[in-house]
């Protein structure tokens, strides 16, 4: 038994049991994908996958034990070189962080500045993903940190840490009608038709939900992955925006108007988020305390051994 052939079983489940893919994503072939497995089955005397002919169709019930272990050994071996590196070069590194567009673009840039005051030598890597995407990525290892809204929390193998609190609001161009329209409501906003975001994305859930709750079906003319997008469709006077408060700077967006309408959408929280039992180096958690002062060192690996 080794570790390539425990990285094989991991990947094979990661990659939906397309051998292919495994060879490419290990960069080896698919026959010595295909007889590594065969090793491993006949080391342990039991079959880990179940088969038809030669292709994989799924995990046995002892396969799903195996895979549970060898995810256990090599977490803990990628945790040993962690150790090594956060000893022999304490504030030098690579900090992978895992969010949205929207975190990264308006929340985190002043956080990310102070952090590379304090550390010059940390290599800083933002993967930009969808939220739903932000906890797979999490899960598998392949970063230290993730940061989405509404769905880091109820993962088994993931600690999630509510950092902030955001609003929706509506973004319109100069002189539209809702200017003048008075207190604004969902009925004035559902008259128009309304640009915002994809279905996952940036608190959308809570759009739907209000518009739902008041026996509205609003006229979604155009969804978009973030909100710069959703803005220069609404500077074209092709509908109204709604976008994360956070998301509008009056003097980058001078050709538009922001309408407040906390009273109208729910409240969005927005998570940091860690793998449990991943060893963090020092200056990730320095990060998450930047984002979140209350969230100490201390603080966040108690709730990872919890």
């Amino acid at each position: 038994m080794n570790f390539q052939q425990l990285r094989i079983i991991r990947e094979t489940v990661r990659r939906n049991f397309n051998l292919t893919d495994v060879a490419q994503a290990l960069l080896t072939s698919q026959s010595g994908v295909s007889k590594h497995i065969r090793d491993l089955e006949e080391e342990l005397g039991l079959e880990v996958f179940v088969r038809r002919g030669k292709r994989l169709l799924g995990l046995t019930e002892p396969g799903r034990e195996v895979v549970a272990v060898a995810e256990r050994i090599l977490l803990e071996s990628e945790n040993l070189a962690l150790l090594s590196q956060q000893f022999s070069r304490k504030d030098t590194g690579t900090l992978h962080i895992a969010t949205t567009h929207t975190q990264a673009r308006y929340m985190l840039p002043p956080v990310i500045a102070q952090f590379k005051a304090a550390y010059p030598d940390v290599r800083l890597v933002l993967h930009q993903a969808s939220p739903k995407e932000i906890a797979a990525i999490l899960q598998e290892g392949r970063t230290d940190l993730g940061i989405a809204t509404d769905t880091l929390d109820d993962h088994p193998g993931i600690v999630a840490f509510p950092y902030t609190t955001w609003s929706h609001a509506v973004v319109v161009p100069k002189n539209h009608p809702l200017l003048a329209a008075g207190p604004l409501t969902l009925e004035a906003i559902a008259d128009h038709p309304i640009i915002t975001y994809d279905e996952g994305l940036t608190g959308r859930a809570r759009i739907d939900q209000a518009f739902e709750r008041a026996g509205l079906v609003p006229d979604i003319a155009m969804s978009a992955l973030d909100a710069d997008v959703i803005k220069a469709y609404v500077e074209l006077g092709l509908g109204v925006g709604i976008i994360a408060a956070m998301a509008f700077d009056a003097k980058r967006d001078h050709a538009l108007s922001l309408l407040t309408c906390s009273h109208l959408f729910d409240p969005s929280t927005s998570s940091l988020a860690v793998r449990r039992g991943r060893f963090l180096r020092s200056y990730v958690y320095r990060f998450i305390e930047l984002c979140a002062p209350e969230l100490s060192e201390q603080v966040v690996r108690r709730a990872e051994i919890a």
